[in-house]
């Protein structure tokens, strides 16, 4: 995992700093100014440990998921017994971003190369270029949900509800990557990027977008070679015609929480839910837990959200009890940008 950059997302509140050294110690005083919640030294260090064991058990059977439904829709074409193949194929193949979120931290393996070749593949799936994506990410944990300084606020306020839809079914947001990719393939970085992406770094977001490209036109000309949507229904469309599962979740992590905080517990959610959602998902139900302390596993998040959760506001029962909370919360943000849903933190007066 690359060193945590300085970008102008700081610049809202504090003068920019100079030199790595300063910039080094600028990250290090942002991250001090967050909650930590109390855990055992020796249960932390042992909650770190990352293992290919668990990983390629967990890859490895939504690979095999992946496959059997591809080629089970293929041999179906053009039956009606291809949708629920074809659906079964996009919703694995839409929580690639899922995936690709852990992966951008390295945590998932132990084998460095495993986290790297999987994380681009599936940064692909997700059309998040690889490079660009983690240095935004990594911005987004830096400043989780502080305006002006996180990149991924996915609804900002006032909430559009029109947009909050079409971001459901990822039409929003797959629209706005696909074009940064073409932007990023003739070398024309976002102002965001600019700033918190190093210049050294840029070559490889361009040559990797110019990559997508490329594999974008195959696919075109495969559709065209055989006269059929088939190739590409394999392809990109997936992320589309299955990305509301992934949104459905991905909604979940900050919307209608609070603004501004330097506090986990008060802008990002935590719930549980059924163990078929739970892997899908890659136990970032419990994203209290990852925010707090994202270099533990995907794995170990069970066991870290026991060690801490009488640290932190009661657990959502179910996703549909997070839900329940989310869409009052949009209706209200989209006449009042002021309002927020407050969580109770315990040891709060």
């Amino acid at each position: 995992m690359p060193t945590t950059p300085y970008s102008r997302y700081a610049l809202r509140d504090d003068q920019a700093p100079t030199g790595d050294l300063r910039r080094e110690e600028f990250e290090s005083e942002v991250s001090a100014r967050w909650f930590t919640p109390q855990i055992d030294r020796k249960l932390l260090k042992q909650l770190m440990k990352r293992s290919d064991t668990e990983s390629v058990w967990n890859y490895g059977l939504w690979i095999a998921l992946l496959v059997a439904s591809g080629v089970t829709g293929f041999v179906t074409w053009g039956t009606w017994w291809a949708v629920p193949c074809f659906l079964v194929y996009g919703v694995l193949y839409s929580t690639s971003d899922h995936r690709a979120h852990e992966l951008s931290h390295g945590t998932p393996f132990k084998t460095r190369w495993l986290n790297e070749a999987l994380y681009h593949l599936n940064a692909f799936m997700t059309l998040h270029e690889g490079h660009y994506w983690r240095w935004s990410h990594t911005r987004h944990h830096t400043h989780t949900i502080i305006v002006g300084k996180d990149p991924e606020i996915a609804f900002p306020r006032p909430a559009n509800r029109l947009y909050a839809l079409l971001d459901f079914f990822f039409l929003k947001s797959g629209v706005v990557l696909l074009r940064d990719i073409a932007l990023q393939a003739v070398g024309r970085i976002s102002p965001d990027g600019e700033h918190f992406i190093p210049t050294s770094e840029r070559s490889k977001v361009i040559r990797s977008a110019r990559i997508f490209l490329l594999v974008f036109a195959a696919v075109i000309a495969a559709c065209f070679a055989t006269h059929s949507i088939l190739p590409a229904m394999y392809i990109v469309l997936p992320r589309f015609y299955g990305g509301f599962f992934a949104q459905f979740f991905n909604a979940t992590q900050h919307t209608g929480l609070a603004e501004d905080v330097y506090d986990h517990r008060l802008n990002t959610r935590t719930f549980v839910t059924n163990p078929v959602f739970q892997w899908l998902y890659c136990n970032m139900n419990f994203h209290i837990e990852h925010h707090s302390l994202p270099m533990v596993p995907w794995h170990q998040l069970p066991k870290l959200h026991e060690a801490i959760k009488t640290q932190c506001p009661p657990v959502y029962p179910s996703v549909w009890a997070a839900w329940a909370e989310i869409l009052p919360a949009l209706q209200r943000q989209a006449v009042d940008a002021s309002f927020q849903v407050t969580r109770p933190v315990p040891g709060a007066v």
